[in-house]
């Protein structure tokens, strides 16, 4: 079993999250704690399963988010032991916006 990997949540990740739980929020009281919730467990999953989702470009990988239209890109820095997530991104969006946010 691989080893347990620290978890790095790069600032504009938490600032994808927080916008999607806003957005949750807005829609319909308690779906953004719902979201949130939802993030959180998957991130404690992502701490032991790092390579259990594919790279999707150069060395990101995507992890979508369950019952919700997310992908959670991340990065393995295995010297440091660490998942560094990247972004938090709504699948509905212009998939350039990654392109933006890394170029």
């Amino acid at each position: 079993m691989p080893v347990k990997f620290s978890l790095n949540i790069e600032t504009e990740a938490f600032d994808d999250i927080q916008k999607a739980v806003d957005y949750y929020n807005l829609a319909k009281t308690g779906l953004g704690e719902r979201f949130f919730n939802t993030i959180d467990k998957q991130f404690d999953f992502l701490k032991d399963h790092y390579f259990s989702f594919a790279v999707r470009y150069d060395d990101i990988r995507c992890m979508p988010v369950k019952k919700f239209p997310y992908m959670v890109h991340y990065k393995i820095l295995e010297t440091q032991q660490t998942v560094s997530v990247k972004a938090v991104f709504c699948t509905h969006e212009n998939p350039d916006k990654w392109e933006d946010r890394i170029g």
